[in-house]
């Protein structure tokens, strides 16, 4: 993940968390069926669910607990989680820890969507042998994916090459995982993640030629960043260009925020414009929410994430 109005939403969000179902971290849902469970957006052409991510600094800090997170997504009105490896790196092949990750979002009465991999290798480095260590790396969290009940898991199609170069080796690197990952039913997706990748042409290009169909994008609303310096953006693609480009292979789609105006718009994404593409291109799943700003804490930035979309879903429904 790169990690790239406070006082303005806490009475809003208040009032409407106020009438949300919610859990503590240690409190569960009494019912077990999804179909059951009516979220803020239950009327809308997508589902929310939420981006570990989002709360990446309580889970670095240890003010929240991996295992307590899907109990806390409900607590927020959100149905579907989405995880991010870093917080049970060495938990893949565990199944006593899958099995308590299991437990906990049938308690919590939430569905276990994607699994974020990062750290196991670039699938699209030109070097042929780093490039098999690094799908092979991926397999345990496609098992991992599998144990959970997840539909994905998202990789990087990073590599250091040119253009074409790293094209070629991520078509081959993605191919052979998502091969892999077919025998277990799981997608294989990619997100705009710097690199090549946050070239929405490029990775649509690399879609095209995978052709495979459980391998697919993750389109993310912010990174569409090409050339980075000392953290600060020096060239951005599109980002409605890119997420055109991206929707046709989307599996999955990440709304990722940082700040907002006194209206409680996303000051650098129009959030009407974005889902107006997603929904333009017949997307019914889940949106992730993922924030990552900094004026609000986490809590309150996912509030109104979660805030905008219902807003601006209700209104394209």
């Amino acid at each position: 993940m790169i990690i790239d109005t406070r006082r303005i939403f806490l009475k809003k969000a208040a009032v409407l968390t106020a009438g949300l179902t919610s859990v503590s971290l240690t409190t569960a849902c009494s019912s077990k069926t999804a179909s059951s469970v009516q979220t803020p957006g239950s009327a809308m052409f997508f589902k929310l669910s939420l981006a570990q991510w989002s709360f990446h600094k309580a889970l670095f800090e240890k003010r929240l607990d991996h295992l307590d997170f899907a109990a806390k997504t409900r607590s927020l009105g959100i149905d579907g989680v989405e995880y991010v490896n870093q917080f049970f790196k060495d938990k893949a092949e565990d199944t006593a820890y899958l099995t308590q990750m299991n437990e906990r979002a049938a308690e919590a009465d939430v569905h276990q969507l994607l699994i974020m991999v990062d750290g196991e290798g670039g699938l699209g480095d030109p070097d042929s042998g780093r490039r098999q260590t690094a799908v092979e790396n991926h397999y345990k969290w496609v098992n991992a994916a599998k144990y959970l009940g997840c539909h994905s898991i998202r990789v990087n199609a990073y590599g250091q090459g040119s253009r074409k170069e790293v094209s070629k080796a991520a078509v081959d690197g993605l191919g052979s995982l998502a091969e892999y990952a077919s025998k277990e039913d799981i997608n294989v997706i990619v997100e705009n993640h710097g690199g090549f990748s946050s070239d929405g042409g490029w990775l649509a290009d690399v879609m095209k030629q995978v052709d495979m169909k459980n391998c697919g994008t993750l389109p993310d609303f912010g990174n569409f960043c090409l050339k980075r310096e000392n953290w600060n953006c020096l060239e951005e693609y599109d980002r409605y260009q890119g997420v055109k480009e991206m929707m046709p292979y989307a599996k999955a789609v990440s709304a990722k925020s940082h700040d907002f105006d006194e209206n409680g718009d996303e000051k650098h994404t129009d959030y009407m414009k974005m889902m107006k593409i997603v929904k333009d291109f017949g997307y019914k799943g889940y949106v992730g929410i993922e924030y990552e700003g900094r004026e609000l804490s986490e809590e309150e930035g996912i509030i109104a994430t979660r805030d905008l979309l219902i807003k601006v879903g209700k209104a394209l429904s």
